[in-house]
């Protein structure tokens, strides 16, 4: 680390807590170390991460342009020295020894100047784009976007000439001829070989690669980034996907995201193929190919220019790309390399396809990962595949019917491989106890679930015979699942007729007739299964048409490509559910750190940040020590929050108001005795809590047990007489309204003084509610949970998880790593729930954990820091209940005295209440607070009041 102290460019006046945040961060990057940062919400995290990162960034560059140019000064002073000096120490003549060590001094010498050349120049080409100017000179680089587009063009050279126009229209459905099983390395041919400008190839610069769950973060994110004055100078570009930042209307209408991206592949195809005739190449019979009209490299340089000249998030993009008239995708992807900050979702940069397909290099860089507490189930997620008996049959069925009409089309090597891949599919469908070409919702299979290795599996399959590294390669490289849905795009429509008929046949419908015949009878039964759903479920009936639509080739590709990992690292899971249809085979990855050790091998530093990361300890063991990571690269930081300690009063409840404990185990929790308890304690909880209360149970069932049972006991009744209910609904398209009915709810009670004091909402652990929700200020005063969120232990797959921990993984505590992973489980679904409160520093809540196994002191350790030192346990009902009455009032009147003392400090003394100086104690309990100041000489008394509503 530095000597000197790093400065911060906080745009406020920094917390202590997020200064030390700073401070760590910057050492963490400096030492090239594997950071875990742990800072709760609502404690500026994401300003510290930019602060401290962006900080570090900038002394970097300055150090190593420094350090360059004393290099050079030294380099060309001793290369000088060398022209007049010579040794004669050595055995071999003077004259050798001499031109040795000049050479070598001159090459030294030779590519610093070379450097420092390329840095400046450009440098002076992004003034010039701040400054609007137009670029002077072409620029060279390597896409791997234009190589996959390559890749689809020279695939497609092989494809015969056919003199029907027919025929001619059906060539971009054609795979090419498969030459050879060796990956070949395509050079990129859209940059001309001989340009002069070779010293301004773009290579990776030193940058930050920040990535996050999903797109609303990012940008929240991007937002918090344009309040530093980081945001003048910075280049920075936002990654998305094709259906975030694809601006082409035509394509946006297809709707999903695999017809979205392969209608894109194919018109950047033809792009290329129009080009090469251009230049003089022979142009084919047939239609003219559609060629997406924002794909023209003028308009791409121009919006690739905006975009490093200024900070845009995904919606700034697409208007700069309809203002362009240019592609935000393949845009951002050409700003990639000179970019210092890279925001983008965490599966661009956690799977290693994805990330050379968006020409993403982390050798060298910063990898920060924001929101990591789920970061190894994020892992296993994006690295599993699952299968549907449905999805199977289909593709055996949309591949024959491709391999059949065009048999006489394709190369020998094309049609080896085609029958392999439908070998495969057979192979699989017999697992799960059915057989291709029948409907497999008519076919009935044995139910039950079985546990395989991936060995065991093949041989199970039969085809442990197939080598799937060269499956996977003609995969790749013949674009076989993307021709067949352009193929199945095609013709599932039009043209087919669906039921055999024995004459009066063209021959493309005798050729496609088995196709239309099996997507009709899918069709129909599907029809006929939801034509009793109501009209809000029309929207995902549509979705479901449009999937059984599409081809589910892409899904066989990537079970496929997951069955190549590690014996000992995945396990598959056959579940047969009585239907074929229904029945599914999943590959399951056991071992997320296998492919997390690229990654931090290739970076500098990795970054993972969370508002709660514990447990840490077995973080670091399932991702880090088994990523071969030694405990010296890894460093840590735990903040507390900004709030005061008075502001959050969790408790642990033992028993409730009647003395009944509370433990609610799977053998207990559905006794009525336990559910009358656990409704006369949310009815004390809401006698005493203003606004609103979130109630978290560990399940959708168990909820609608809960409040079942309350409706006939007259508990909810009571419930209601105190606060309005709601429930989180189970689909996410009604979470928002809710979440607003429940909002305006509080709000109308804070107002209108009615008898009710605010809302109750009943959540669940895990659901829509329990992560990204923010339940500030009134909107969750009390955070109640309801027992311990267990996963099921009967599941399969945590089976197996279990076991490979206890394998490869040491014992520490008396405890097995599967028993320490079940206990993980639970209190990381605890700890994001209970964190939907307070939410800023004047926030203000309470924590009821109601469960006696809470006050288990291994259970407490798993709480977030900030909470577990403020945590009281309490075996009786009536303690916990007192101090919760008396920590509401005592915060509640902390809090007005502190609003009133700073809206006060923003008041002309003119218009301050008289006699009462700023920072004079102000004590009230309620929304609002009457003032009556002291007597001044010379004026009467003075009633003066402030509104305290939000």
């Amino acid at each position: 680390m530095a000597d000197e102290m790093p400065t911060f460019a906080f745009p406020y006046q920094p917390y202590p807590i997020q200064e030390q945040f700073m401070q760590a961060l910057y050492g963490a990057l400096e030492d090239s170390k594997v950071g875990i940062f742990e800072s709760p919400t609502g404690t500026g995290k994401s300003l510290s991460l930019i602060c401290g990162a962006l900080s570090w960034l900038k002394d970097f560059e300055e150090r190593r342009i420094r350090e360059t140019a004393a290099l050079l000064q030294e380099g060309e002073a001793v290369l000088s020295a060398s022209t007049t000096t010579t040794s004669s120490s050595s055995a071999d003549p003077d004259w050798i020894t001499d031109f040795v060590q000049k050479k070598s001094e001159r090459e030294l010498v030779s590519k610093i100047k070379e450097d420092e050349m390329k840095r400046k120049k450009r440098e002076e080409r992004l003034e010039m784009i701040r400054h609007n100017v137009q670029l002077k000179y072409a620029f060279k680089r390597k896409s791997s976007e234009e190589e996959e587009a390559l890749k689809l063009l020279q695939l497609s050279k092989g494809a015969q000439e056919q003199e029907a126009l027919g025929d001619a229209a059906d060539e971009e459905l054609i795979v090419a001829e498969y030459e050879s099983d060796d990956d070949c390395k395509t050079k990129s041919k859209f940059c001309d070989d001989d340009d002069e400008d070779d010293d301004l190839v773009e290579d990776h610069v030193t940058k930050i690669y920040y990535c996050s769950r999903t797109h609303s973060q990012l940008a929240q994110f991007v937002h918090e980034v344009q309040k530093t004055a980081f945001c003048k100078d910075l280049r920075m570009v936002m990654l998305g996907s094709r259906q975030n930042l694809c601006i082409n209307e035509d394509v946006l209408r297809l709707g999903s995201i695999q017809r979205i991206n392969d209608r894109c592949m194919e018109m950047q195809k033809n792009k290329h193929e129009k080009q090469q005739q251009e230049e003089g190449a022979k142009r084919k019979r047939g239609p003219a190919k559609a060629v997406c009209p924002y794909t023209g490299a003028s308009a791409l340089q121009t919006l690739r220019n905006e975009v490093l000249g200024a900070v845009s998030d995904i919606e700034q993009l697409v208007t700069l790309g309809r203002k362009t008239h240019a592609c935000p995708y393949y845009a951002t992807r050409l700003t990639i390399p000179p970019s210092q900050l890279v925001v983008l979702p965490y599966q661009m940069v956690l799977h290693a396809a994805t990330r050379r397909a968006s020409g993403i290099q982390l050798k060298g860089q910063i990898l920060i990962i924001d929101e990591a507490h789920n970061l190894s189930d994020t892992l296993s997620c994006i690295h599993s595949a699952e299968l549907t008996g449905a999805q199977l049959c289909r593709s055996f069925s949309q591949l024959r019917q491709y391999s059949e009409r065009y048999k006489s089309r394709l190369k020998a090597k094309n049609l080896m491989y085609i029958k392999q891949i439908l070998f495969v599919l057979e192979g699989l469908v017999q697992v799960l106890g059915g057989k291709v070409g029948q409907n497999p919702q008519s076919q009935t299979t044995q139910p039950g679930t079985q546990l395989l290795t991936i060995n065991d599996f093949l041989f199970k399959a039969q085809i442990d015979n197939i080598n799937l590294f060269k499956l996977q390669r003609y995969f790749e490289k013949s674009m076989i699942s993307r021709k067949l849905c352009g193929f199945i795009e095609k013709y599932a429509g039009s043209g087919v007729t669906p039921h055999p008929q024995p004459s009066g046949l063209n021959k493309e419908n005798r050729r496609t007739e088995g196709l239309g015949r099996y997507l009709q009878t899918l069709q129909k039964s599907q029809s006929t299964a939801t034509a009793s759903i109501p009209a809000s479920d029309q929207q995902g009936s549509a979705e479901a048409e449009r999937l059984m639509s599409s081809s589910p080739m892409m899904q066989v590709e990537g079970f496929l490509m997951a069955l190549t990992n590690s014996n000992k690292d995945g396990r598959v899971v056959v579940h047969r559910q009585g239907m074929l249809a229904e029945s599914s085979v999943k590959f399951l990855l056991l071992n997320p750190a296998v492919h997390f050790a690229q990654v931090l091998r290739e970076c500098r530093a990795v970054i993972v940040a969370g508002g709660t990361m514990q447990p840490v300890s077995d973080f670091k063991q399932e991702l880090l020590f088994s990523a071969g990571v030694g405990e010296e690269r890894i460093t840590e930081f735990s903040c507390g929050h900004v709030i005061p300690p008075a502001n959050i009063l969790p408790l642990v409840l033992s028993s409730g108001p009647s003395g009944q404990e509370l433990e609610f185990t799977f053998q207990n929790r559905d006794s009525p005795r336990m559910m009358d308890e656990t409704g006369r304690t949310l009815f004390n909880l809401c006698n005493v809590v203003p606004g609103g209360v979130v109630c978290f149970f560990p399940s959708y069932e168990y909820s609608r047990r809960m409040v079942a049972h309350w409706d006939s006991s007259g508990a909810l009744a009571r419930l209601a007489a105190k606060k309005k209910i709601f429930q989180e609904p189970k689909k996410a398209n009604q979470v928002e309204q809710v979440l607003g009915e429940y909002s305006r709810c509080i709000q109308r009670c804070a107002v209108d003084g009615s008898g009710l004091t605010g809302a109750l909402l009943f959540s669940v652990v895990g659901g829509k509610m329990s992560e990204g929700i923010n339940f500030s200020d009134d909107l969750g005063r009390c955070v109640v949970m309801v027992g311990m969120p267990y996963p099921n232990i009967k599941s399969p797959e945590l089976q197996e998880k279990m076991a490979y921990l206890d394998k490869h993984l040491p014992h520490t505590g008396g405890r097995s790593p599967g028993q320490a992973l079940i206990e993980n489980l639970c209190m990381k679904a605890v700890n994001q729930s209970i964190g939907r409160a307070i939410r800023h520093r004047g926030d203000y809540a309470s924590i009821v954990l109601c469960d006696r196994r809470y006050s288990r002191p291994t259970t407490l350790s798993k709480l977030p820091e900030w909470i577990r030192t403020q945590t009281s346990t309490h075996a009786s009902f009536g303690p916990a209940f007192a101090a919760l009455r008396k920590g509401f009032q005592s915060v509640s009147q902390s809090v007005n005295a502190d609003r009133l003392v700073s809206i006060m400090s923003t008041l002309p003394s003119l218009h301050r209440p008289l006699g009462l100086a700023v920072g004079q104690e102000a004590v009230a309990f309620g929304v609002g607070c009457i003032i009556t100041p002291s007597p001044v000489v010379g004026q009467g008394q003075l009633s003066h009041t402030l509104n305290m509503n939000k």
